[in-house]
């Protein structure tokens, strides 16, 4: 009876799933590499007034007052882009995903397709201090989306592809494929089975093959430190919660300015330019907040800025990345995170006890990355990827699990999935096996059913099944143990009356009743009973012969979720400490009852 059984419930679909990803992971690198040279385009048309693709950094710029205007400019045509084009395009890329995800049965149009990457360009090349991570990702699930509405798909296979799609050009972006597949894993899936974790997977192995072909190899921020002291896990603790507080204020501080937009008197087609002005003004002050930063970051991470510069560089660019994000335009999140995290390390890092001084600015990147998207092995292995560090491994996952912590306990809803719950949607980030998976029919089936007799005539089962004492809704009808048939009084209200001495196995058609088998996962019935509208199902040994053994109703699919409520909601206390008699609290057992149980029950 357990030869149906297996780890995990899949089929060779899941071949053609997996090649259709492989195929998104080309893509989506090249459209990554295109994405780059396209915002190296614009930053030299902006602020160098050259035709090249050359990746020159916007602070060399000799604009003087007159580069307040780029990235004024930059945000009237982001605006106009939106509005005539696609609203879609507005924001940073990864709730836009989610949402496309959770609510868009993982459909994208070509247009978003084209016009993100576009918008996210322009937005970055004229000095918006964004990444160009959430533009790429928001591309690659397009392109995912695209390949897979080609095919004959479900939602769930149009999902995966998505995903794939994302993650890989995040991959390419940073070359960072175990990263990626983390945030897959962490932020956009939301389950985890061999039907989405292998096309993921693949699409990022691919992307980070072919990433050389196009955009370099290497880590992208080489660095090497030093092992941290065993102090070094108070030290991480201390950067976690520092990190986590500053995802928290910048989170909270996105959201009021993005509603002090919404009150303007104005179009939001023009908020990106409002927006843009600031943007402006701090480039005037401290040019190196403009644009992505990449090499900013770089410099951080090498402590290779003084400490006037350093403050300057993270307070202008939380200043200008918080009103710029909120006034609507295209960019990601991951860069200026990656650079203010690290900036702060670095202010931090004279002052943090034990080890390598260097690795601090390392160690509060990650942790800041881990708070705000709230993916904290996420954040550890992509700072650990992007730098090829291995002896900060450890000290990242424990200051990045921290501000995951901190940002968990204080804020309801992060970054991510707070816009999404601005446009009338929440989003339940925790997920965890359905009890109706772990459980099949054959567990919960009620095994002694009530049938009746094929022979038994149409006024006998009307008087004895559904008159005053009708105990069920329906009831199996069977001939020699063999399924005939489910009647109800639906079904004997259509019987005409001269027909009241027919026997009531006569009365069904050729075609056979919904039926479940044993075999069956709790889940599968469930879903069927909801399609159908049926309460109760016969169970049956096999469809060849139709040989009853039980039947399994709504009521027995809810025994599955008695386990959820043991093991999430049952105190238990097996073994007791010693205290000192003189201790304030004596030790107790604390157990919460069961409905329907008394505490001192015998289970």
């Amino acid at each position: 009876m357990g030869e149906h059984k297996g780890d995990f419930a899949t089929d060779v679909r899941l071949l053609r799933i997996s090649l259709i990803a492989a195929v998104g992971g080309v893509l989506s690198t090249v459209a990554a590499a295109f994405l780059l040279h396209l915002i190296y385009f614009f930053t030299n048309l902006f602020f160098f007034q050259t035709i090249s693709t050359a990746n020159r950094s916007p602070s060399l710029n000799t604009l003087g007052w007159f580069v307040v205007a780029a990235p004024v400019v930059g945000g009237l045509i982001v605006g106009l882009i939106a509005r005539f084009g696609s609203e879609q395009i507005r924001g940073h890329g990864i709730p836009e995903a989610i949402e496309a995800i959770l609510f868009g049965k993982s459909k994208m149009s070509p247009k978003v397709a084209v016009l993100k990457p576009l918008a996210s360009a322009i937005a970055i090349g004229s000095g918006g201090p964004f990444g160009a991570e959430g533009p790429i990702i928001m591309t690659g699930g397009a392109i995912g989306s695209l390949v897979a509405q080609h095919f004959h798909l479900s939602s769930a296979e149009r999902k995966a592809l998505l995903v794939a799609g994302a993650v890989a050009g995040m991959t390419a972006v940073f070359g960072t494929p175990v990263a990626a597949v983390l945030l897959a894993i962490e932020l956009l899936l939301f389950e985890l089975r061999p039907r989405s974790l292998l096309p993921v997977a693949i699409a990022c192995a691919v992307a980070g093959f072919t990433r050389p072909l196009l955009l370099g190899s290497g880590p992208l921020f080489p660095l090497h430190t030093m092992p941290l002291g065993p102090i070094g896990i108070v030290a991480s603790a201390i950067a976690g919660l520092i990190a986590g507080a500053l995802s928290w204020g910048l989170s909270t501080w996105l959201y009021k300015v993005e509603d002090l937009f919404g009150k303007l008197p104005i179009h939001w087609m023009w908020w990106p330019a409002l927006g843009a002005i600031v943007v402006g003004i701090g480039g005037y002050f401290q040019p190196r907040t403009l644009g992505v930063g990449y090499d900013v970051i770089g410099d951080l991470l090498q402590n290779h800025l003084a400490v006037q510069a350093v403050i300057s560089i993270v307070l202008v660019k939380a200043v200008i990345w918080v009103i710029a994000l909120a006034s609507g335009t295209s960019g990601g999140v991951l860069a200026p995170l990656l650079m203010m995290g690290a900036g702060v390390g670095a202010l931090a890092a004279p002052y943090m006890p034990g080890g390598d001084p260097a690795v601090w600015p390392l160690i509060f990147m990650a942790a800041a990355l881990g708070g705000m998207m709230r993916a904290p092995v996420m954040a550890a292995v992509f700072a650990f990827e992007l730098t090829g560090d291995a002896n900060a491994l450890l000290p990242l996952l424990a200051a990045a699990a921290v501000a995951y912590g901190f940002t968990v306990l204080l804020m309801r809803r992060s970054i991510l999935t707070e816009k999404i719950a601005r446009r009338g949607y929440h989003i339940y980030r925790e997920y965890s096996i359905d009890p109706l998976e772990r459980h099949y029919v054959e567990e919960v089936m009620t095994r002694a059913a009530k049938t009746i007799d094929a022979k038994t005539t149409v006024a006998e089962v009307f008087r004895d099944y559904f008159g005053s004492a009708q105990k069920y809704r329906a009831y199996p009808v069977v001939a020699s143990g063999f399924l005939v048939g489910m009647v109800d009084r639906t079904l004997l209200d259509r019987i005409p009356p001269g027909q009241c001495d027919t026997p009531i196995g006569s009365v069904f058609a050729l075609a056979r009743p919904e039926v479940a088998l044993p075999g069956e996962t709790c889940r599968d019935v469930a879903a069927r009973l909801a399609i159908t509208g049926l309460d109760r199902v016969p169970v049956v040994e096999d469809k060849s012969t139709y040989r009853l053994l039980g039947i399994v109703s709504r009521h027995d699919l809810v025994k599955p979720s008695m386990s959820v409520f043991t093991e999430e909601r049952e105190l238990e206390q097996f073994r007791q400490v010693w205290v000192p008699r003189s201790t304030l609290f004596a030790p107790t057992t604390k157990r919460q009852d069961t409905p329907g149980q008394h505490a001192d029950a015998d289970h």
